[in-house]
């Protein structure tokens, strides 16, 4: 006998929604990348630039995202936009994409990070602690435990949306609180007289600094070294920024979705770009930015080299001493856990909407009993905790971010498709700004996209993002009518 199939239940209110866009946004990368965005651009000043920079294109993305998200509040979200705006070959080389590397390789990544600092807590789980190995895999504790949570995590949205949205909700609500203490923290108590001097100084500094455990010296940046190197570190604040739009792909689950999820995204954005900056405004008020990696001290390290690039726990060390290691380890678990809830929940969405058209595995297009798609849940699962046993996952982040924001831009641009082939279609919400803010996102978006293309730090795996996006055209016209049929 069939399982019972069951109906989307619209049970996330605006709040929900709010703490599955903040939610999925706040993982691990906050804490981390703005060791490796030092050493690109070289001076505080510039640091900020990048964060400043990003969150622009993140609120310029989703104030303007908005509008398709208020004409179709579909199950599919982002699939579902692209679908409506170019056909269905564009909307499954973006779903194809999403399986095989965005969604997936993001819940993987945010899974390793996760078992990575229960390791402060618990030494057991490390990368050193090899269990057997796969072939050429070790497969060590860290991988187990990321493939625990992974599970644990979509056994959780299996039973139900309202099962999701409250852990969402508790965890989501916990992060927020408590990177806004860090921050409150930081400025009360870890004020640093000697690193504001040294990073405001000369806080426009343009040099390129080696990264830990390479040789070279530090290089002066030229006014096109400057623009390409901050294409390049946004790499990774545009990582820490992302899937914002996760929200969309829950539609029908949303009460009153057209207005929900545009107030959900442009509220969602707008707090966590300003945490982020707030955040990184505290890293240079304790902490100096340039430093050594042969260095002893924290100090000494300063945030370029703090260890394992683990910055925020630098500067909770700094404050609260030894024990803020711990601190953080507990908070950057509950935010990764929080974030690959959000993720989960999302992301299996798509697949079903793509299932329903016919393009991908029909057994994806049903609901269990609790009204959720379980079949597009543990499918999602399945890949994911392979790409965790791989052991691929970091070298699949690297190229990532250039499919993520490619078809950020290409869905923008449906906006203007869109106006021009169905002018009369209802639109609750029309895009702010209106062409001019849309034309600046694909301007700076495009422009980010050209650079990871063509720098030599980050061409080859964008190329391989290129051709992996490429390779969804033959796919689907080979296997669309047997996925149809």
């Amino acid at each position: 006998m069939s399982e019972p199939q069951g109906h989307f239940q619209r049970a996330i209110g605006l709040f929900d929604a709010i703490m599955i866009v903040t939610g999925s946004m706040i993982g691990s990368g906050i804490f981390i990348v703005s060791a490796d965005i030092g050493r690109q651009v070289g001076g505080a000043g510039w640091l900020l630039v990048v964060w400043l920079l990003t969150g622009v294109i993140t609120l310029a993305g989703a104030v303007s995202y908005g509008e398709l998200a208020s004409m179709f509040p579909k199950v599919g979200g982002q699939y579902v936009y692209l679908r409506e705006a170019f056909g269905k070959l564009v909307a499954f080389l973006y779903g194809w994409s999403l399986f095989l590397v965005i969604q997936t390789g993001v819940i993987a990544a945010v899974a390793v990070a996760f078992a990575k600092f229960t390791g402060v807590l618990v030494p057991w789980f490390s990368v050193n602690h090899v269990l057997f190995n796969l072939g050429p895999f070790p497969f060590s504790t860290v991988q187990l435990l990321a493939i625990v949570l992974i599970v644990a995590i979509t056994a959780i949205n299996a039973r139900g949306v309202r099962a999701g949205k409250l852990i969402q909700n508790v965890l989501g609500s916990t992060k927020l609180v408590a990177l806004a203490l860090l921050i409150l923290g930081g400025l009360l108590l870890g004020l640093n007289a000697e690193a504001v001097q040294a990073n405001f100084h000369d806080m426009w500094r343009t040099v390129s600094y080696p990264a830990p455990g390479t040789s070279g010296l530090p290089i002066p940046l030229t006014v096109s070294g400057l623009v390409v190197a901050i294409g390049m570190a946004m790499t990774g604040s545009l990582f820490s920024s992302d899937s914002w739009n996760n929200i969309g792909f829950a539609g029908e689950e949303i009460v009153n979705p057209e207005r929900t999820l545009v107030r959900s995204m442009a509220i969602g954005t707008a707090i966590v770009t300003a945490l982020y900056i707030l955040s990184n405004v505290v890293y240079l008020l304790v902490l100096p930015l340039q430093g050594s990696p042969d260095a002893t001290t924290l100090a000494g390290r300063g945030i370029m080299y703090a260890t394992d690039d683990r910055v925020a726990t630098a500067v909770a060390e700094h404050v609260l001493g030894p024990v803020g290691a711990v601190v953080l380890a507990v908070l950057i678990m509950l935010s990764t856990f929080g974030a690959n809830n959000g993720i989960i929940l999302a992301g299996a969405r798509a697949y079903y909407a793509m299932a329903k058209d016919g393009l991908f595995f029909p057994g994806l297009a049903r609901l269990n009993a609790a009204g959720v798609p379980n079949r597009a849940l543990w499918a999602q699962c399945l890949w994911a905790c392979l790409l965790c046993l791989s052991g691929s996952y970091g070298q699949l982040l690297n190229y990532v971010m250039f499919s993520v924001i490619l078809f950020y831009v290409v869905t923008i641009i449906g906006i203007f498709v869109l106006r021009r082939t169905r002018p009369d279609a209802p639109r609750p919400y029309r895009a702010w700004g209106y062409p001019v803010l849309p034309a600046i996102y694909v301007l700076l978006a495009s422009s980010f996209c050209l650079i990871l293309l063509f720098a030599p730090g980050t061409a080859e795996f964008s190329w391989r993002g290129l051709v992996l996006v490429a390779l969804g055209v033959p796919v689907y016209f080979l296997f669309r009518n047997r996925f149809a049929g």
